[in-house]
C-alpha cells in the first residue's frame, strides 16, 4: 500500500536573506491637506546616532512625519 503524503514541504535556508533594508514613505496622511499625499524628504541632522530626515507634504510643505536613518550615506562621517 503506497503512503500518498502529497508535496514534501519546502526548506527554509540556513540564513535567509532580508527582502528590503529599510521602508521608504512614499505618501503619509496630511492633516492640513486632510488626505494622504506624496511626500518630500529633507536631511535634518547628522547626528552620530544616524542620519534624521523630515518628510515634508508635497501641497501645502507641512511636516508629516520623520525618520531615522543608522545606515544612510551620511552616518559614516561621524563614525570615523
Amino acid at each position: 500500500m503506497k503512503d500518498d503524503l502529497g508535496p514534501m514541504p519546502r526548506r527554509r535556508p540556513a540564513h535567509k536573506q532580508a527582502q528590503f533594508e529599510q521602508f521608504e514613505a512614499m505618501e503619509l496622511y496630511c492633516p492640513k491637506c486632510r488626505k494622504a499625499v506624496p511626500v518630500r524628504k529633507f536631511l535634518l541632522l547628522i547626528l552620530p546616532e544616524g542620519d534624521k530626515y523630515e518628510y515634508r507634504c508635497a501641497y501645502c510643505g507641512s511636516k508629516v512625519g520623520d525618520k531615522m536613518d543608522r545606515s544612510g550615506q551620511f552616518y559614516g562621517i561621524l563614525r570615523t
